[in-house]
């Protein structure tokens, strides 16, 4: 199973909801990096794809071009 932006995304809106929730000083630090760490996989995640994306794009366009 791959793991998608929008599985990330939404671990990190589940450890900022639970930052929110305790009044424990350690787990509201430990749900923030968790959240960061999180966004972080995320937007990695959708970099990769994007650069994927323009890879693919840019083969085409010179399959295109040869061809002509």
């Amino acid at each position: 199973m791959s793991a998608t932006s929008d599985f990330y995304l939404a671990q990190a809106a589940e450890n900022a909801r639970a930052a929110a929730a305790t009044q424990l000083e350690n787990v509201r630090e430990r749900c923030l990096r968790s959240e960061t760490a999180w966004l972080a996989m995320a937007d990695r995640l959708l970099r990769n794809e994007a650069a994927r994306d323009q890879q693919a794009a840019d083969k085409a366009a010179l399959l295109v071009d040869a061809e002509d």
